[in-house]
């Protein structure tokens, strides 16, 4: 292993519910993200992904186990970690560059790094000439960027996206991954990447990880042996389709698990 970024120890969590059940989101969790790779989480629905990256994030607490980020306890949230998620998070009173200096002005950040900071950002995510537009003007995707943007500028070492194209057209997705994966090799952030989507992953990633249904284990590893330098092109490879179908090998199972039952829950 190189330096490390993400480790997860026996990490398991459980929750109790009105009912006086309890029921274990994820268990057996024993998995280490080097320091400046790109990971992704895919499984179905109800496995725990977002629980995972809730507890990695500090916003929850696990039931046992542990994480650490570069070395250090995950105890709560802290200024490394750096969080993206599936709902719009701009602030539609003000404009590009207000919100993508708002959490270096939370943090005290002097005035002259905000506007520095705030210009490299916006440079590098493409909204250069939007800087004076609010939001509700901007497409979804757009938007995003400005979130991304928003992150970024804080500077963390570590990066988590909770489904952050979730809301856009697929050909959308697609442009913003490969756009991500772009920023992420001039960043060089530890990123973990939860999504559904299998292009996705494998468009971004440099390893995807599969997880089973409830409760929420890691069943399949899957190294992505594509050129660093990718953009949507690589979809329509063999190399990419050989990938998918590995990984929808895994996953096909635990869908069908999983559909079962919520279907059987309702």
């Amino acid at each position: 292993m190189g330096q490390p970024g993400i480790k997860i120890s026996d990490l398991a969590v459980r929750f109790d519910t009105p009912a006086g059940d309890t029921v274990t989101a994820v268990e057996g969790i024993n998995h280490e993200i080097e320091a400046h790779k790109f990971v992704s989480i895919v499984g179905p629905s109800g496995c725990g992904k977002s629980t995972l990256l809730n507890v990695v994030a500090g916003l929850q607490r696990p039931t046992s186990g542990s994480v650490e980020i570069e070395g250090a306890p995950v105890t709560g949230p802290n200024r490394r970690i750096g969080l993206v998620f599936q709902e719009d998070s701009t602030l539609p009173w003000k404009t590009v560059e207000e919100n993508v200096a708002f959490g270096m002005h939370i943090q005290s950040v002097p005035k002259e790094q905000q506007r520095r900071r705030t210009r490299e950002m916006i440079d590098l995510v493409g909204l250069n000439g939007f800087q004076k537009v609010h939001p509700p003007m901007l497409s979804g995707g757009m938007r995003q960027r400005v979130a991304l943007a928003r992150t970024l500028a804080q500077q963390p070492s570590v990066l988590l996206m909770d489904e952050p194209f979730a809301a856009l057209d697929q050909q959308t997705r697609l442009l913003l991954g490969a756009e991500l994966r772009r920023i992420w090799r001039q960043t060089k952030q530890t990123v973990l990447f939860v999504t559904h989507d299998l292009s996705e992953a494998i468009l971004m990633s440099q390893q995807v990880w599969v997880m089973s249904y409830r409760p929420g284990r890691i069943i399949d590893v899957v190294d992505v042996d594509l050129p660093d330098e990718r953009d949507t092109s690589v979809v329509s490879t063999h190399e990419f389709n050989e990938l998918q179908n590995r990984i929808w090998a895994s996953l096909q199972q635990e869908a069908m698990r999983g559909f079962v039952a919520e279907a059987t829950a309702s």
